[in-house]
């Protein structure tokens, strides 16, 4: 086989692939069969447009099988290129289709354009999702600290699934409502004897208001005792009162030996002004006798009654000697 023909058979090969690429004949033949009215002019033009043909196909199929006219094909072109999931969309119809459940093509687009995948959504309406809450913890009038775990039943809520909360802001609403009903329980006693109390309360609050989820029951899964708080905090007070009063008792003290120190420095003070007039009592006395005002007579004089006054006082204090003496005799 010359070399020309080879080429010329690879080329109309090439041409064959570009064409039934572009022109998905066999494909429009599967939507023909099926019942579907779509152009095949329509089909080049999804090439063109860069959406893939058989997604489309095979949604419009499955939306006529389910007899969901609401779904057309610009429709399904629009949701694709605004970066939509077309195929969890049709799923989600159906779905929604055979249980009854309102959802029309246009709220689904919107909520599988919002982030949330719509299909699930469909199924948790339909069968309701089980959600296990973390360790709670509150504290009960009598000081008791209580742990109680939940189980919350909730059913998704298809008309709030666009700007409604999430699962997060359950849990939330759900623990604050659990230790808002152990804070108001008199006794701990009363909450274990009695947990269905804390549903019934925290079910009258509303916790679904304003979320993508309608709650169907709470229940309490499991509650154990944790610290005496109560016990806790009065240690924690006397603790700190005791650290108050050593304080103060501590500052009474600085206070006493700095008082202490200050009358030491007085007597000292005046111990040196005593002494610096004794030795001014010698030389006023050098001066009497240099100016004649004192004699010596009257200089043994002062001797002797200073000398009988240290006696006197000798004898006046307990345990002295001449005491003692005088009482032998």
């Amino acid at each position: 086989m010359p070399i020309i023909e080879i080429i010329v058979l690879g080329l109309l090969g090439v041409l064959l692939l570009l064409f039934f690429y572009y022109v998905p004949f066999l494909l429009w033949v599967s939507a023909k069969v099926s019942g579907v009215n779509i152009a095949l002019l329509q089909l080049f033009l999804m090439r063109i447009r860069k959406v893939p043909p058989h997604s489309i196909v095979a949604c419009m199929i499955e939306a006529h099988k389910a007899d969901l006219h609401e779904v057309t094909r610009d429709g399904l072109e629009a949701h694709f290129l605004a970066g939509g999931h077309i195929e969890r969309v049709v799923h989600a119809l159906v779905s929604a289709s055979k249980a009854n459940i309102d959802l029309s093509f246009k709220m689904a687009t919107a909520i599988d354009l919002a982030g949330r995948d719509v299909f699930q959504a469909v199924q948790m309406s339909v069968n309701p999702k089980v959600i296990d809450t973390p360790p709670v913890a509150a504290v009960a009038k009598d000081g008791i600290q209580l742990i109680a775990k939940a189980r919350v039943t909730v059913r998704a809520n298809i008309k709030q699934l666009v700007g409604g909360a999430g699962e997060e802001t359950i849990l939330a609403r759900v623990g604050e409502g659990i230790v808002s009903s152990i804070g108001s329980s008199e006794s701990h006693k009363s909450v274990l004897e009695n947990p269905d109390s804390i549903s019934k309360l925290v079910l009258k609050k509303g916790l679904d208001a304003g979320t993508a989820f309608e709650i169907l029951s709470i229940d309490i899964a499991d509650i154990d005792i944790g610290k005496n708080i109560g016990a806790q905090l009065q240690m924690d007070q006397a603790e700190a009162d005791k650290n108050i009063a050593q304080a103060k008792a501590e500052e009474r003290r600085a206070m006493a030996v700095a008082l202490e120190q200050e009358m030491k420095a007085k007597t000292q003070e005046q111990r040196a002004k005593v002494i610096e007039a004794e030795a001014e009592v010698p030389k006023a006395m050098a001066e009497a006798f240099r100016s004649g005002n004192l004699g010596i007579m009257d200089y043994y004089k002062m001797k002797n009654i200073e000398a009988d006054t240290s006696m006197r006082e000798n004898i006046a204090k307990p345990g002295s000697s001449g005491g003692g003496s005088k009482g032998s005799k």
